[in-house]
């Protein structure tokens, strides 16, 4: 992530990874601040057995950009809220990327660490089966869940004579 002030929002990225078991690591770097630092990390990053990376960045939000400048593997970024424009300087700078240096952008905030975790899940589980399983059950318990909703649904408009 960019700075620390990120933090609360990354740690959404970093649960759905824990609920997986999936290894990660987690920085905080700045594109602009110690260009060198992510520079290096993004060179060094699949020599160390990391198979995709998550950059977290609001405001001109350069650090999925310049990780993808430095790597090979998949970069996915999540636009942060942190200046006036609530999120969409973020999100421009971050989808924006020129030909040959891809970034998957996700939406801006906490659904997009989510969104982000779950993307990088399915981009490991195609090397993994056991991690393929794992997100197919959560698949099937997030349908179960919105079923069960509309069985309580049904029932409420039943007990209200709405039905």
């Amino acid at each position: 992530m960019g700075s620390l002030s990120d933090l609360d929002i990354m740690l959404e990225c970093v649960r759905v990874l824990k609920s997986y078991d999936i290894p990660f690591e987690v920085r905080v770097m700045s594109a602009h601040r110690c260009p060198d630092v992510v520079a290096d990390f993004a060179g060094q990053a699949a020599g160390r057995g990391l198979q995709v990376l998550i950059a977290g960045a609001g405001a001109a939000a350069h650090l999925a950009g310049a990780l993808a400048a430095h790597s090979a593997l998949p970069i996915i970024g999540v636009p942060l809220v942190a200046s006036a424009l609530a999120g969409l300087d973020a999100l421009l700078a971050t989808v924006q990327m020129p030909g040959g240096v891809p970034v998957a952008t996700m939406g801006v905030g906490k659904s997009g660490a989510v969104n982000a975790a779950q993307l990088a899940a399915r981009i490991l589980a195609l090397g993994d089966t056991e991690l393929a399983g794992r997100l197919a059950a959560n698949r099937a318990a997030q349908i179960k869940k919105v079923a069960d909703q509309g069985e309580e649904l049904t029932r409420r408009l039943a007990e209200e004579g709405l039905d």
